[in-house]
């Protein structure tokens, strides 16, 4: 896979940090923090007032407690930087609306259901969608087996290009749950009559 050349003579202009954070309780609970962080190389003119460069336009956490299931428990949301003071934090705790989702059952619909436009806050919703991959991230191999038992197919096949049951990978790692086509060098000839 090539990337497109990067210009000798390019300039840093924003920077936009996402770091996700999963803690195990060792209640079989577990907490997610998940904070956005957008960041100017110059001082910027914001409605509220200038910003100086490399202070934070949007620095905001997110935190989870889900259980072992990915049933979200109870959430919430802050705000430390915004470009409106006093009116970017204002949504109350719109995010305590998560509670009573699930990671992986219709998730991201749930949350433009309850939180898109203006229910909510735009970077921290955009925030939710990187949540059902980096919890299964901290889950597998301690919450989900990932690995072959031979009876239960591996959590993570058909969920990505790369593990597909009619793929290569499937194929090598995991033959049993391969659904592609057999290997004709594999498959004895019939024998001649």
């Amino acid at each position: 896979m090539a990337l497109p050349p990067a210009a000798p003579e390019r300039q840093l202009k924003h920077r936009r940090s996402i770091d996700v954070h999963v803690y195990a309780r060792g209640n079989g609970l577990w907490e997610v923090d998940a904070e956005i962080r957008d960041l100017k190389t110059r001082d910027a003119k914001l409605a509220g007032g200038l910003r100086k460069a490399g202070d934070p336009i949007h620095d905001m956490l997110l935190r989870l407690v889900v259980d072992e299931q990915l049933n979200i428990v109870e959430a919430g949301s802050e705000t430390r930087w915004m470009p409106y003071p006093g009116h970017c934090d204002d949504h109350g705790d719109a995010y305590q609306a998560l509670a009573g989702l699930n990671l992986l059952k219709g998730f991201r619909a749930a949350v433009k259901e309850r939180l898109g436009g203006s229910l909510g806050c735009t970077h921290l919703t955009e925030l939710t969608q990187v949540l059902p991959t980096a919890v299964i991230q901290a889950f597998a191999g301690e919450v989900i087996d990932t690995r072959e038992d031979g009876e239960h197919k591996p959590f993570q096949l058909d969920r990505c290009h790369a593990l597909r049951s009619d793929g290569e990978a499937v194929k090598l790692f995991y033959p049993r749950w391969y659904r592609g086509s057999p290997d004709p060098a594999a498959v004895p000839s019939p024998p001649e009559t």
